[in-house]
């Protein structure tokens, strides 16, 4: 029905159904209570009008008790119902089930950059099954980009320097469009393309094809060529090291220098490489050089899904646990 209408795009996920009704719900709400504040004053103002020099001036209402106990009620119960009602949406919007398939994805003015787990890599065009969750980690190499998928009702800003991540559920082959709804610069308009929802098997196909190196291979010849095996190390924990061991690192609490602690997770490792004394692991000494301006943001996640690699630490939530196999 919603389809036949050129505004309205294609409810092709899991999610689009939710988000169109509490966005149906929002425009029907804002007619009724237009059309009804609209009413009441033409009434009010047809009714109770002043009709010649004779009329006596109505007495002053002081107040009616019932009246304002009414009028703040029901917008207070109308407003914590549409709060819990989008804070739930929004929950489930971010919080990726278990198992989703990975998927990198670096924006760059004016492309979309992709990549597959197992190094599959793309440009523009996100190829992904119907029925499996998807989930995406996205970052930017200059400006602020806007990864934005209508028949999904998913859009996620994409932002230099840090790592933010959308998921969905396609139900449904077919291509559906994919657009930058941040203004990025000249070509904007033009840094667009498709995301393709295949059928389970013909993914699987189209995925296991010749895709080269996969990210932790990429990840862990990276690593050698950087020289960073020179410090930090997978053996025992008895092994002695400059820099803190990698197995079993991913999803751990670091207790840092100084006092405080942090997750293991994308932004760490990044701002690790990034700037290595910004949180000094307790216990070593903080020697370790910067690589900032040594690698690229695709060579950066390949670096993140080594250390995945290396073991993920028994306290690291489920979901994490699970991503990272």
């Amino acid at each position: 029905m919603w389809s036949d209408l050129p505004l309205w795009p294609d409810q092709a996920s899991t999610s689009a159904a939710q988000v169109d009704a509490l966005y149906l719900f929002l425009i029907g709400l804002t007619i009724f209570l237009t059309a009804l504040i609209c009413g009441l004053v033409t009434f009010f103002a047809v009714r109770y009008r002043r009709r010649g020099p004779g009329d006596p001036v109505p007495e002053a209402i002081e107040g009616n008790t019932r009246l304002e106990i009414l009028w703040t009620v029901i917008p207070f119960c109308i407003v914590m119902g549409l709060f819990v009602w989008s804070a739930a949406l929004y929950v489930h919007l971010s919080r990726p089930p278990d198992g989703a398939m990975q998927v990198n994805v670096v924006g760059k003015r004016w492309m979309w950059k992709l990549q597959h787990l197992n190094g599959r890599r793309e440009i523009n065009e996100l190829h992904v099954p119907a029925g499996s969750a998807v989930e995406l980690t996205l970052t930017s190499e200059d400006v602020i980009h806007s990864f934005y998928v209508p028949a999904f009702r998913v859009k996620a800003d994409v932002v230099p320097g840090r790592y933010t991540s959308m998921w969905f559920r396609a139900t449904r082959p077919g291509t559906y469009h994919l657009f930058c709804a941040e203004y990025c610069g000249t070509k904007h308009s033009g840094m667009g393309g498709s995301v393709i929802v295949m059928e389970p098997a013909a993914f699987q196909a189209w995925l296991g094809g010749d895709t080269g190196e996969s990210l932790v291979e990429a990840g862990t010849r990276l690593f050698g060529e950087l020289g960073c095996a020179t410090c930090h190390v997978d053996a025992a924990a008895d092994s002695p090291s400059r820099g803190p061991k990698l197995a079993g690192l991913w999803g751990s609490e670091v207790t840092l220098h100084g006092g405080g602690t942090v997750t293991a997770d994308e932004a760490y490792v990044r701002e690790s490489i990034l700037d290595p004394t910004a949180k000094i692991t307790e216990g070593y000494p903080g020697v370790m050089p910067t690589f900032r301006g040594l690698m690229n943001e695709e060579q950066m996640l390949q670096l993140i899904a080594y250390v995945k690699s290396r073991g993920v630490a028994e306290s690291a939530p489920p979901a994490r646990k699970e991503a990272a196999q």
